[in-house]
């Protein structure tokens, strides 16, 4: 816990200004704790929401509306530990640009699916590209994983004899 209070800064010390502390002139700040129960909460929210989905797998629509907005909160719920300035800055890094941008389309893309066309099959598609974007967003954040899962992808499937 010790080593978590040392990345959110403390009322105390300087702190770095997020986007919400910008706008709204410190109306909106949230104390360490706060923003660990946020996290915690928003982290929790996504995670029953993505197990939820799998309890109604046998339907595409229902499983996609559940399973995109429990990972949007997950994948948002850091906002609350970093601020979403940060969060926002993190995520469209030059390193991680494209993994972001492919993700936030996927996202799209399963409730568009989902919600206007109703189609079952393009929705599972969707889905599936969503979790792969997330993977390989999630790999963007770990040193050399991304060129380590590349390289045993090209081992694996080349077809070279």
């Amino acid at each position: 816990m010790w080593k978590l209070n040392q990345f959110i800064p403390d009322d105390d010390g300087e702190r770095e200004e997020s986007l919400l502390e910008e706008e709204s002139d410190g109306i909106c700040s949230l104390s360490p704790t706060q923003r660990m129960y946020a996290f915690a909460a928003s982290l929790a929210a996504g995670l029953i929401l993505m197990f939820l989905s799998l309890i109604v797998f046998a339907k595409p629509i229902k499983f996609a509306l559940l399973f995109t907005f429990g990972n949007v909160l997950a994948v948002g719920s850091t906002a609350f530990l970093i601020g979403p300035g940060r969060q926002l800055g993190m995520m469209f890094d030059p390193i991680r640009i494209y993994a972001t941008v492919i993700y936030i389309g996927c996202v799209v893309l399963a409730l568009i699916f989902a919600l206007l066309i109703h189609s079952k099959i393009l929705t599972v598609f969707a889905i599936i590209f969503e979790i792969c974007a997330l993977i390989w967003y999630g790999l963007s954040y770990i040193p050399f994983a991304r060129r380590m899962v590349s390289s045993l992808m090209i081992r694996l499937f080349d077809t070279e004899l």
